[in-house]
């Protein structure tokens, strides 16, 4: 699947089958993240794996809307290093959106989980003092079924139009074509 494709079809996912996921699956999404770029390459993220199913249930009950990772299959908690650069958290969203997309590639389907108790996850497993969680993602195979919360979403938050988002030459002049 070429990266525009992975893009357009790239959807947040709450609900998985229980299925796992092949772990040559899992090396090509890690392997993206570790591609991406960083500033001055300093590359200051770590990513935290997790399939054991009763670290995800705890996971699950560290945000209101974490609860569905406790059926993800997997889930990558990325940290960011606040001492090795000044960049950590922009640099540690990019690799993460490598792997998103890398997912999404896959076949997988993913959703990034920013409802989460920092503390309560950074004692769960036992990251460095230096280091921040930046997001977590769940990834696995979709289960098929109406997501109700994503179809109101999106009835009434439609994605923005070009024109909306993006100007010429300077702020407000809307990049029209």
């Amino acid at each position: 699947m070429d990266v525009f494709k992975a893009i357009q079809e790239r959807h947040s996912v709450r609900s998985y089958l229980p299925d796992s996921i092949p772990t040559s699956q899992l090396l090509r999404i890690l392997e993206s993240a570790r591609l991406a770029p960083s500033a001055a390459n300093i590359q200051p993220w770590h990513f935290i794996v997790i399939s054991d199913r009763q670290k995800r249930d705890v996971l699950s009950k560290s945000g209101i809307f974490a609860r569905f990772l406790s059926d993800s299959p997997v889930v990558i908690v990325g940290c960011g290093n606040r001492k090795a650069s000044r960049w950590y958290i922009v640099d540690t969203a990019i690799a993460m959106q490598n792997m998103v997309l890398a997912a999404t590639a896959e076949g997988l389907g993913t959703c990034w989980v920013g409802s989460f108790d920092e503390e309560h996850v950074r004692k769960l497993l036992n990251i460095p003092e230096q280091f921040s969680v930046i997001a977590i993602i769940a990834i696995g195979h979709a289960r098929v079924e109406r997501d109700i919360t994503g179809a109101i979403l999106h009835l009434f938050r439609r994605r923005k139009q070009l024109k909306e988002i993006a100007s010429r030459e300077e702020f407000g002049d809307p990049y029209v074509v």
